[in-house]
């Protein structure tokens, strides 16, 4: 009996947000926004968390919208990386 392990890529956790800062080297600042119904009132509030991002060609801008995926440590602040520039900013 032999253990098959199927690692995808593609499985890790994926997310969509902008880019805020891209002033660092290979590093991008995204804003992730989600949505949270609150628990007595019922209105939906918006909540957000900032993740750096690898970014290896420079390619992203501010503005720009983005696809980043979960990866190991990159740096002490970033463990995610950038797959696609879903649209560029104007």
């Amino acid at each position: 009996m032999s253990e098959e392990t199927t690692s995808n890529p593609s499985s890790n956790r994926t997310l969509d947000g902008r880019v805020t800062s891209s002033a660092m080297d290979k590093t991008v600042t995204v804003l992730i926004e989600r949505k949270v119904k609150h628990p007595l009132y019922g209105k939906f509030m918006r909540r957000s968390t900032k993740i750096h991002a690898h970014d290896e060609e420079n390619a992203c801008s501010e503005g720009d919208l983005v696809r980043v995926e979960q990866c190991r440590p990159l740096s002490k602040t970033k463990t995610w990386r950038l797959i696609e520039i879903i649209e560029k900013a104007r």
